[in-house]
C-alpha cells in the first residue's frame, strides 16, 4: 500500500547507466520485449512508477489496478512474470497468485507487501510465490528481481525449445523406443542389432502393434546408411494404382492428372532403406514389378518405356499376417518372399512380455505428461494395483493399446495423482454393455411393426459387431476387413453409417 518508489536511475557521472550495469544478466532486448510483465497494485502511482522503470528496461508491461479484473485476466490470458501487490481491497495478492499458477504452472508471481513478515512471506513461498519483494523498494532493486526472473524464464523457453527440436528430428518419439527385459523381445532387438550393420534384407512379423516400425528404425538407424533416408510405404493404406505411381513413379502424361514427371520411393529411397509395410496386401501384379527391382536395381516409371533410374536401396518388409502362411495362400508371391527374408525378425505380443509392461507404461507415462502439461506439474504415478491390472489385460493392440490407454491418463490426471485402474480406460468385451442394452430393448422391439422393428435388431447388431471388430484389429482397418472377411469399401460405409470413426491412415507397426 502506502510507499515510494525511486525509480530514476542514474550514473554516478550522471549518465545513463548501460544495461550491462543495469541488468546483471545481460537478457537481450529483444528478449525482454517478448516477456509479458503484469503489474496488480491498488495503489495508482506505485503501480505506475514500477511499469515505467520496466518499461524503460524494454519490458512488455501491463498494468491493473482492481483486483477482481486481474484475477479474471490471469484465468484466460499468460503473462511470463506478474508483479502483485499482498494486499488489496476485497481481492487478495494470493488468490490472484493461485489463480495464475493454476491457469499456467510456468508463470513466475513475484509478490509485493508493505507489512512484511516471516507468516506473509512463508504463506506466500507455499502458495507457489517465485519471490516477495518488501516495500517501499528502490528501482535497482525491482530491476535485480525482475532480471532474475526474465532469466529464469529465457532458460525455461530455451529447454522448451531444445525438446520441441528433439521431438521435430525423433518424429517417432510418441512410439516406444527399444525397451523391454523379456527374453523374447531382446532376442528379437539382439537380431535387429546384429543386421544392422550389413545390407541384408529383413522381414519382421507381428500382431499390429508390437512395433515393426520401430525396429525398421533401429537397424537404419545402426546402419551404414543412417545418412540416408528412411522411406517408409503402408501397402494396404492406397489403392494399387496409387501405390504404383508412389512407388516406381510415373512420366508426364502417364494417366489422367500426370501433369509431369514424378520420382517414386524407390528413387528417394536410393542409397537408403525402404520400409514396406503391410507387404501381403499389395496385389501380385505390383509384386511382381517390385521383384524385377530386388534382382536388377532397375526402376521403370509408370508410362516409361525405358529404364527410368538405377537404385541402390535396403529393403525391411513387415506384416502382420503369418508370411508363410501368406504365401500358401497365394497372397505373396514365395520367390519374393525369400529374397526378402534373408533375416527374419519375430516380435512377441505385448501379453507374452508381461515383465516389461510397467516399463513402458512408465516410460508412455512420462513422454506424455511431459508432451500435455506445463513445465514443473508434478507428474503422477501408477499405483502397485494399476501396474497388476496392466498385467492382467490381454493386449489386443499391443504396444499400441497400451501407449494410447497412458497417453488417456495423463491427459485428464491431476499433478502428484497416484493413478489407481479406473483411471485407466480399457475396452473389455466380457463387460459390453451391447447384451444388456439388447435384453432392454427387446419388448420395445416385438411391439413394433415388422420391418421397423428389424431395421433396428440389424442397426443394432451392426454397432455391436462394428464396436467389437475395431478393437480386436487394434484401430487397423485393413486387419478389421480380412477378420470380417469383407472388403474395405464395405466396411467403410458401415462405419459411415453408424457415425463411427475410422482411421483408415492407421498403419501396422
Amino acid at each position: 500500500m502506502g510507499s515510494s518508489l525511486a525509480y530514476n536511475v542514474k550514473r554516478p557521472d550522471g549518465g545513463a547507466s548501460p544495461e550491462s550495469e543495469r541488468d546483471p544478466l545481460s537478457i537481450p532486448g529483444e528478449i525482454k520485449a517478448s516477456i509479458r510483465v503484469l503489474v496488480v497494485d491498488d495503489e495508482r502511482t506505485l503501480r505506475e512508477s514500477c511499469a515505467s522503470v520496466l518499461q524503460m528496461d524494454g519490458f512488455n508491461v501491463t498494468v491493473m489496478g482492481r483486483g477482481e479484473e486481474a484475477l479474471e485476466t490471469v484465468r484466460r490470458r499468460k503473462f511470463d512474470i506478474i508483479l502483485v501487490d499482498l494486499y488489496m481491497s476485497q481481492i487478495s495478492g494470493i488468490e490472484i497468485l493461485r489463480a495464475a499458477l493454476d491457469a499456467y504452472r510456468d508463470t513466475i508471481v513475484v509478490v509485493m507487501t508493505g507489512n512484511p513478515s516471516v507468516t506473509s512471506s512463508i504463506e506466500a513461498l507455499r502458495a507457489g510465490a517465485w519471490d516477495y519483494l518488501p516495500k517501499p523498494f528502490s528501482a535497482t532493486h525491482l530491476q535485480v528481481l525482475i532480471g532474475r526472473a526474465s532469466h529464469a524464464v529465457m532458460v525455461g523457453r530455451e529447454a522448451q525449445d531444445l525438446r520441441l527440436q528433439l521431438m521435430k528430428q525423433h518424429g517417432h518419439s510418441d512410439k516406444i523406443a527399444l525397451i523391454g527385459m523379456s527374453p523374447a523381445f531382446r532376442k528379437a532387438v539382439e537380431l535387429a542389432r546384429k543386421v544392422a550393420a550389413t545390407d541384408a534384407s529383413v522381414f519382421i512379423s507381428g500382431e499390429s502393434g508390437t512395433g515393426k516400425e520401430v525396429i525398421a528404425q533401429f537397424i537404419h538407424q545402426n546402419s551404414r546408411r543412417a545418412s540416408r533416408t528412411l522411406v517408409p510405404i503402408n501397402c494396404a493404406a492406397l489403392p494399387e494404382g496409387l501405390l504404383e505411381s508412389e512407388l516406381f513413379g510415373h512420366r508426364k502424361g502417364a494417366f489422367t492428372g500426370a501433369d509431369r514427371d514424378k520420382p517414386g520411393l524407390l528413387e528417394t529411397a536410393n542409397g537408403g532403406t525402404l520400409f514396406l509395410d503391410e507387404l501381403t496386401e499389395m496385389t501380385m501384379p505390383l509384386q511382381a514389378k517390385l521383384l524385377r527391382v530386388i534382382q536388377d536395381g532397375v526402376v521403370r516409371r509408370v508410362g516409361s518405356e525405358t529404364q527410368d533410374a538405377v537404385v541402390d536401396v535396403r529393403f525391411i518388409s513387415a506384416t502382420n499376417r503369418d508370411p508363410q502362411e501368406a504365401v500358401d495362400q497365394g497372397a505373396l508371391r514365395g520367390d519374393l518372399f525369400y529374397r526378402l527374408r534373408v533375416v527374419p525378425i519375430k516380435l512377441p505380443p505385448l501379453r507374452k512380455r508381461l515383465e516389461d509392461i510397467p516399463l513402458l507404461a512408465n516410460h508412455f507415462l512420462t513422454y506424455y505428461w511431459q508432451r500435455h502439461r506445463q513445465m514443473g506439474d508434478r507428474m503422477p504415478k501408477l499405483s502397485e494395483e494399476s501396474i497388476a491390472y496392466l498385467r492382467s489385460r490381454p493386449w489386443r493392440g499391443n504396444v499400441r493399446e497400451l501407449q494410447n490407454a497412458i497417453e488417456h491418463v495423463a491427459v485428464l490426471a491431476e499433478p502428484d495423482q497416484l493413478i489407481q485402474p479406473d483411471h485407466i480406460p480399457i475396452y473389455d468385451d466380457q463387460q459390453s454393455e451391447w447384451p444388456a442394452e439388447s435384453a432392454a430393448a427387446a419388448p420395445a422391439v416385438m411391439d413394433e411393426a415388422y420391418h421397423t422393428a428389424k431395421d433396428r435388431v440389424i442397426a443394432q447388431f451392426e454397432r455391436e459387431y462394428l464396436s467389437r471388430l475395431v478393437g480386436r484389429a487394434g484401430g487397423n482397418m485393413s486387419k478389421a476387413a480380412r477378420l470380417a472377411s469383407i472388403d474395405r469399401t464395405t466396411l467403410y460405409r458401415l462405419m459411415d453409417k453408424h457415425a463411427f470413426q475410422r482411421n483408415d491412415a492407421l498403419e501396422d507397426g
